[in-house]
């Protein structure tokens, strides 16, 4: 899996953050942004890496918000990887320019235990700050998925990550 920058970056804010008191069976979090870029002519590694996540914060009494640009989300799918059909909730047709907007409204509203959207272009550093902030805001986890598609323009090799098309209708 290749990984931004961003992904690996650390806010100040989360390392001077006090700590914060949830139930139980939720995780304490300041938030985090991480980018997640993924071929998509390589399937299941995207399942394999982020569904563990995803099942461990479907036990938080929070929502699941996918911002997806075109297809539905499959009920079977969600079932089947085990992940609360009952705290999934999806917008799609979802429009890349509006993306990144409505990911910094959902998680700044601490509703949301993750976020993921799939954005086009890389985050500059203004908006990967904008996210960092509206995350450690609601005390939420995002995941900016990105694409690339055919071979890579510069000649280096990178792992990806796909979200296994059988995940749409």
């Amino acid at each position: 899996m290749y990984t931004s920058g961003y992904a690996n970056r650390r806010s100040s804010f989360s390392s001077t953050a006090s700590p914060r008191v949830y139930a139980a069976n939720e995780q304490t979090s300041t938030g985090l942004i991480s980018e997640v870029v993924y071929r998509e002519d390589q399937p299941m590694m995207t399942q394999l890496l982020l569904l563990p996540l995803l099942q461990q914060l479907g036990q938080q009494s929070r929502w699941q918000l996918w911002l997806t640009p075109q297809q539905k989300l499959s009920r079977e799918w969600v079932q089947a990887a085990g992940l609360p059909l009952t705290k999934v909730m999806q917008i799609s047709q979802m429009s890349p320019c509006n993306t990144l907007e409505s990911m910094i409204r959902a998680l700044r509203t601490g509703n949301y235990s993750v976020v993921i959207g799939w954005l086009t272009d890389e985050l500059t550093e203004e908006e990967y700050s904008r996210l960092v902030m509206a995350a450690e805001e609601g005390h939420a986890m995002g995941f900016v998925m990105r694409p690339i598609r055919g071979s890579n323009q510069s000649g280096r090799h990178f792992n990806g990550l796909k979200i296994h098309s059988n995940l749409y209708h």
